[in-house]
């Protein structure tokens, strides 16, 4: 057998043995890590992608949640897990996009330590301001804000979130000087705003909804690139005046470098099953979440792109968490 036969060979080899892994896989437990709080929408998602993906795999899947650091701790286990596929984790943006730019160091690196498998799902974040404010549309808001004597305070869910860099995002493009005030979570965040101690937050609709429905807040515009299915009467900000702006909160199915790409593309593969499924999508929408889908590969860039885009506005901004 000459080199190039036996070359062949080898890779022919090699990739009976991807495909047979495949095949094989899971041939235990499969662990799914959420670097968030029971009952969070992350918790939820993890539960839901679960409950219809043990019938497929076979095997009994275990979701377990390491909470804390903004979604390192989590993320870092998953990093730092066997590259077999038997541990994923449902990361988001803060500890995949934003966090390289945002840590001197961190206890992983996101694009070598991981690997993008699926997006699950995305969820526009609203713009809420007290009832009692003046403006009713985007353009009346950025108006009132400029007339301010001083700097408005702006509330989010938490110093580095998707929440605070959607306000520094926007405050870029409209000119606007505001004072950033973070909050634990979106509820005490929410609440501020409807007390009048802080005049603005961007924020997922849901946390909001009680604070709309009893007329302590209303909301001006959503950050999706095309009207929300869910609230069809609120403007999106870029056809309020800022074509092109577009800032979702986004999470999606990750595993430990090293796993054969067979594996994943046949998680990726499950996982985009069971995101069709209709009572899949109608469940996640009552949440406000849009169901994900798509390669593995369409992931990696977007994730890329996510990063390029908050990385500049981090920079700009002068944004740090470890100091």
């Amino acid at each position: 057998m000459n080199k190039k036969s036996k070359l062949a060979a080898f890779l022919l080899a090699c990739a009976s043995a991807m495909a047979a892994s495949a095949q094989e896989w899971p041939t235990k437990p499969v662990r799914v890590i959420v670097p968030a709080p029971a009952g969070s929408s992350l918790d939820l998602i993890a539960r839901t992608l679960a409950d219809r993906l043990r019938p497929l795999w076979k095997q009994p899947i275990v979701i377990e949640t390491k909470a804390g650091a903004g979604g390192l701790i989590g993320m870092d286990a998953v990093a730092k897990a066997p590259g077999d596929g038997h541990t994923l984790g449902i990361g988001f943006n803060g500890p995949i996009a934003f966090g390289p730019y945002m840590y001197s160091r961190m206890p992983y690196a996101p694009a070598r330590d991981l690997v993008p498998i699926v997006l699950t799902t995305s969820q526009p974040n609203v713009l809420a301001v007290q009832a009692a404010n003046p403006a009713n549309t985007l353009p009346e808001f950025v108006a009132w804000a400029k007339k301010q004597g001083h700097p408005f305070s702006y509330a989010s869910v938490g110093a580095g979130s998707s929440s605070h860099l959607t306000m520094e995002l926007f405050r870029s493009v409209a000119g606007i000087e505001a004072v950033h005030v973070p909050y634990a979570g979106s509820p005490p965040a929410g609440l501020s705003v409807a007390a009048g101690d802080t005049q603005a937050l961007f924020t997922v609709a849901p946390a909001l909804l009680p604070l709309v429905q009893g007329k302590r807040i209303k909301l001006l515009a959503v950050t999706s690139a095309k009207r929300s299915e869910l609230m069809k009467d609120l403007p999106t900000v870029a056809e309020s005046g800022y074509p092109g702006f577009e800032a979702l909160a986004w999470n999606g199915l990750f595993t430990a470098s090293g796993t054969p790409p067979d594996v994943v593309r046949r998680i990726n593969a499950d996982v985009n099953t069971v995101l069709q499924e209709p009572a899949v999508r109608e469940l996640l929408a009552n949440q406000g979440l849009v169901a994900g889908g798509g390669s593995a590969e369409d992931f990696r860039s977007f994730i890329d792109s996510e990063g390029r885009k908050w990385g500049a506005i981090i920079a700009r901004r002068g944004i740090r968490l470890d100091q």
